[in-house]
């Protein structure tokens, strides 16, 4: 197989530590968290009480996005409570994205019989990542709402008998788009990352030098996007969970 034009919807095992599956999404993860644990490193290193221009411009931008996140939720507080998870949230997805532009995608590996299997992964190609996010998402927002209203105030939202069988019927349709939610995250991210990835690879096999440029500057930005999507979305359905339930008069 041509290892220049490798297309795998699924992640492949490259081996097993303590019994359990290694696979090449796996070790793209690490290689991603260890270069962001590296940043955050030398970042928190080159803090200073003076600020220059850099240090500068990212706490304006952190200001910037926490009176956002102010604004949405109506507490400084909630803002910043919710800071960590929501910037995890973005930073990864963006790292992980910006990652498929290094050439070592398909291009590093080792032959298992006549297969060649590739060291690395696409982090967001592989629907086992999008969907652990989603899953973190998913119980993110529904303790929140659990945490701050109260098991039965957060409940009535979905199981709703004593304003009639309208709101009832709204409740249940309220509780299948919680759980829907599950899906339209984990499918909206892979969808888009592995659309690219395929993209590219079928581009740059067919015309190497010239089109996959804006082709990767356009996914580039794709992937911006949907880090983006992805927190933004985090953010709202927590606002909505922990807002009070709408009792009818």
């Amino acid at each position: 197989m041509d290892k220049g034009l490798h297309i795998s919807l699924a992640a492949e095992r490259v081996g097993t530590f303590l019994g359990l599956p290694i696979t090449n999404t796996l070790i793209t993860m690490w290689v991603v968290m260890a270069v962001l644990i590296v940043v955050a490193f030398l970042v928190r290193r080159s803090l200073n009480v003076v600020p220059g221009k850099l240090q500068n411009a990212f706490e304006m931008l952190i200001e910037y996005v926490l009176g956002m996140m102010e604004q949405t939720f109506g507490s400084r507080a909630t803002a910043i409570r919710y800071f960590p998870l929501i910037a995890t949230i973005f930073v990864f997805i963006l790292a992980s994205n910006l990652f498929d532009f290094i050439p070592i995608f398909g291009s590093i590996g080792f032959h298992r019989g006549s297969e060649f299997v590739p060291l690395f992964h696409p982090v967001n190609a592989d629907l086992n990542t999008t969907l652990a996010l989603a899953i973190i998402s998913f119980f993110v927002i529904e303790f929140s709402g659990i945490l701050t209203l109260g098991v039965l105030k957060y409940g009535s939202k979905f199981v709703n008998v004593r304003q009639g069988a309208m709101m009832f019927v709204v409740g249940l349709l309220e509780l299948i788009g919680n759980l829907a939610r599950l899906i339209s995250f984990s499918f909206r991210l892979f969808g888009a990352i592995f659309a690219g990835e395929v993209l590219l690879m079928v581009i740059g096999t067919f015309v190497p030098y010239f089109l996959p440029v804006p082709l990767m500057a356009f996914e580039a930005f794709i992937g911006l996007l949907q880090a983006g999507i992805f927190a933004i979305l985090t953010m709202a359905f927590i606002k909505i969970a922990i807002e009070e339930p709408h009792v009818a008069h």
